[in-house]
Parts: structure tokens; sequence; C-alpha cells
């Protein structure tokens, strides 16, 4: 379909305008005039395409070159589209800031449209409509937002992305494609900045990584919802290598020292994600089979490796899924001529079923994945059960005095008493004392559990005061349990005593099982 639509991006950008009489924008001025910049920006640029396309008499005529757009649907984006939009969904089920935060997805949508127009009709005569700025923003939005102070640097993440798709390309299987992943690009330059400037503190990316975990099966979710693109695309060999190497490397570091590598989890369930819904954009992908394998498995191990430069450079963990992609995009023509070169040639799949084609091909992929899951799944690798999330694994480990063992339980007990649990209040200071691990010293952590009403932090603080030596330790209580029990899911509310003994005794807590029978009886 084809028609002058000169005047679509101005409703665009009155749809974003509609958004400044929300009472909710009017009531915080540093949204509203995040949203009115946008506007401005928008309406400004639109103003300036339909001047300079305006009629001009030529040789006694009006001449110009109409804007047109293309109408295409494509099964990628919308495929995309879908699954993201699902793990927002399913996400804000059990974290209520994703669905406060849906209008801003919704104004994202708009911008991103209107900008996406003006930007190709600003280089070109043509636009092509359909899903495709779905999955850039939804992306965007599953790994990075920007506090509501910052929100005008939402959109510029939004436009960063539109800008370098348009802008950055390269030569790519006989025609012109992008460079980069359009929404793994913004991301990647948003957090060299914030981690250059020590500013991470005015996004949410934190909570983001760690709230993803909060519904039930988050694993076997994201697992599911990639299946449908994995079968048209045939992106399995990167996620399945990704994941593969990074659970395998997960456990030769427990096999060498005794704890986990990610601490809670052998893929933090934020990786997970970008292993499925971040990376795999198969324009910004090798072409070969053997390629994509190597790509995945790269993106797997270099997560880990950002992992620990960021976590000994004192700098937030978070970003580990997100710098390497735009590398990796580059390096795609040198992953393919690696996969093409005769001292690979044994490793190449493509060797093996050659008569499977297409998308039964595909359907092979889908399969074997499917055996390495539930393998790992069964393993517990996956899954909402891994040991690392519990407090009993990390005591054995500090007493065991295994590698970052006491300094990660410290901080554990630190983040629990926090939460308002005074028996990890009480923990927490004798850690500090009995271990010398870092923290603001055992006598605020000892007045911190007493405020709570925990007896024994009470009585240590007071034999602190007095300088003895001797301090004691007891088991938490009832009211303590919901909160050192839920490892790294949502708060626990709403559990019997019964159900709350019984998980301590799932969990391997001390005295726990007696507990559950008796409450039981």
């Amino acid at each position: 379909m084809r028609a002058p639509v000169s005047v679509l991006p101005l409703a665009f950008t009155g749809a974003l305008a509609a958004f400044l009489l929300l009472p909710r924008v009017q009531q915080q001025p540093r949204v509203f005039w995040s949203f009115a910049a946008a506007c401005a920006v928008l309406l400004a640029w639109n103003l300036i395409l339909l001047a300079t396309r305006a009629p001009r008499l030529r040789s006694g005529q009006a001449r110009r070159r109409p804007l047109t757009i293309d109408v295409v649907l494509r099964k990628q984006h919308y495929l995309q589209a879908c699954a993201q939009g699902s793990v927002l969904l399913y996400w804000g089920w059990s974290w209520r800031p994703v669905y406060d935060h849906a209008y801003i997805i919704v104004a994202q949508l708009l911008f991103a449209y209107a900008f996406d127009m003006l930007l190709a009709w600003s280089r070109r005569d043509q636009y092509t409509l359909g899903f495709g700025p779905f999955p850039v923003v939804f992306s965007i939005n599953l790994f990075l937002w920007f506090r509501d102070d910052w929100l005008f640097l939402q959109f510029l993440l939004v436009a960063v992305g539109f800008m370098a798709k348009e802008l950055l390309t390269w030569e790519k299987n006989g025609r012109r494609a992008h460079i980069f992943n359009p929404s793994s690009f913004p991301l990647a330059a948003a957090a060299v900045v914030l981690l250059a400037t020590g500013t991470s503190d005015i996004t949410w990316g934190k909570q983001i990584a760690t709230t993803q975990f909060y519904p039930p099966n988050m694993y076997l979710w994201l697992f599911a919802i990639g299946l449908p693109g994995q079968f048209f695309f045939g992106v399995t060999s990167m996620t399945m290598s990704a994941v593969v190497a990074t659970y395998l490397a997960g456990l030769a570091y427990y096999a060498f020292t005794g704890v986990y590598f990610f601490y809670d989890s052998y893929i933090p369930i934020a990786v997970f994600l970008g292993m499925h819904l971040l990376f795999t954009d198969p324009s910004t992908s090798p072409r070969t089979e053997l390629g994509r394998i190597i790509f995945g498995a790269l993106y797997g191990l270099s997560t880990m490796l950002l992992y620990v430069v960021l976590g000994r450079a004192g700098l937030p963990t978070f970003y580990d899924k997100l710098l390497q992609v735009p590398v990796l995009n580059l390096s795609i023509k040198l992953i393919d001529r690696a996969a093409q070169s005769q001292w690979l040639t044994y490793l190449n799949p493509a060797r093996l079923g050659t008569s499977l084609v297409g998308q039964r091909r595909h359907l092979a992929y889908i399969a074997v994945w499917l055996l390495a899951f539930s393998a790992i799944s069964l393993a517990n690798g996956l899954g909402d059960r891994h040991p690392g999330q519990w407090l009993p694994f990390w005591q054995t480990a500090c007493e065991a005095e295994r590698p970052y063992a006491c300094d990660y339980l410290a901080q554990r007990e630190g983040e629990l008493c926090d939460q308002g649990s005074g028996w990890a209040c009480n923990e927490y200071g004798l850690l500090q004392r009995e271990r010398d691990v870092d923290g603001p010293g055992s006598e605020p952590a000892f007045t911190r559990g007493c405020e709570i009403g925990f007896a024994a932090a009470c009585l240590n603080a007071s034999r602190l005061r007095q300088g003895e030596v001797r301090l004691v330790t007891t088991g938490p209580t009832l009211d303590d349990l919901p909160i050192v029990l839920r490892g790294s899911k949502g708060p626990m509310g709403g559990r019997s005593p019964e159900s709350l003994y019984a998980e301590a005794c799932r969990q391997g807590w001390s005295g726990a099982c007696q507990r559950a029978t008796v409450a039981i009886r």
C-alpha cells in the first residue's frame, strides 16, 4: 500500500502530547518536561520536514516527490514483540512497578514511531511501517529504565537505537544491513556512560535484574516463549550454546571452589533473558551454524568475564549482559570466516543431518535444546530452587572457609537485616566480629536487631558495650522466617507457620524439620 502520509508523524506526536494531560505526569515536573521536550523535538522536526517537502515552482509547475509508506508486517518483529510483551506482563504480575511503568512504555512506542518515520523520510522518500518499533522499545524496557527525574534519557535511548539502525550499516550477504542490534546498542552505550560517570543509581537497573526472578518458574516461561522465534528464525543454536557454555563453566567453578560463580544461580534470570531476547537478533548474528554456536558461547562466557571485571572494580554487575553485544555484532563476519575455516571443519554441525533443511532443521535444534534445558533444570541448574539462594548453604560454605563465602553471607545477612529481620541483624553482627568482614561494625547491627525486637541482639549489644567477649546466637523466630526464607524471590506473604517451617526444612535450616513436624501435629 502506498499513499501520501506526510502528516502521520504529527499524529503520533499529538498522541504523545496527550500524555501531558495525565495527572500523574502533571504532578511530576521533571516527568512533565521530559514529555514536553520529546514532543517539542518531534514537532520541530515535523515542521522542518513538511517545509522542506512543500511544493516548489519549477518551469511553471509544482513538483515534489511525495512521502510514502509501505506496510510490511514482518514475522520477526511481531513474534519478538509478543514474546517480550508476555515477559513484561508476567513479570509485572509479581512486581507492581512494571505495570506502573506501562504508560511510559506506551509513550516510548509513540515516540519511536514518530522518530523512526521522521528519520527515514529525512533520508529518503519511503518508510516501512510495521511492528519494528515494538521489539526495540520492549527490549530496552526489559533491561533498563531511568528514574522519573531522568525520564528524558529513556526517550534518548530509543532515539539512539533507531539512529544506530539507520546510520550504522555495512554490506552483509550482498545487501546493506544494520551492524548493531537496535536495542542492545543504546543499552550498551548507556551502560558505558553510567559506569564512567558513576550514576547507575539514576536507573532501576539493579531492581530490574533481581525482580525478574520473582515470578514462579520464570526460567520455564522464558524457555517456552522463546520457542516460536527459534522455530521460525533458527536462533536456537545461539541461545542453547550460551546457556550450556555458561552452565558448564559454572559447574567447573563450583567443582573447583565449592561455591557458585553467580552466588545464587548458575545463570541469573536477567542473563537468561538476554540469552533469549537480547542478542539473538538474526539480522545482527552470524549466518553459519557453527558461527551462531560460537556467537552464543561467546555471549555466555563474556557475561561471566564482565561479571568478574565489574565486581572487582566495585561497579554494578547488572551490566554484564549488555556491554558485550555491540562488540559481538561487530565480530560476526570474523566469526563466520573462522567457522568456515578448515581448522574447524570437524566441529561444523552443518555436516550432520544434511537432509534436514529449513524449519525441519530448526525443529531438530529445538529438540536438542529441549533435552539440554530439561537436563539442566532437573540438576537444579535452572529453576526456582537453586541452593545458592538459601543462607544455610552459605553458612556451611563460610564455616568451611570457601572463597568469598563469608563476604557473601555477610552481604546477604546485611540485606535481610535492612528488610526487617532481627535474627539477620544479630548474625550479621556476629559474623563481622568473628570473621572481620567488611561492614559498619557489630554494634550497629546488634542495635538494629534490638530495635526490631530480637532479644539476642539486645543482649549482644549490651554485652558489647560492657566489653564482654561472650556473645549469643539463636535461631530465627517465626517473624523472621518470611524474610530469611525468601531467597532471591519476592516477599513471602500469607504463609502459615506450618508451611514456613516446612520450607525452612527443605532449605536445610537446623532444627526446622523437627519444628515442622511439631507444627503439623
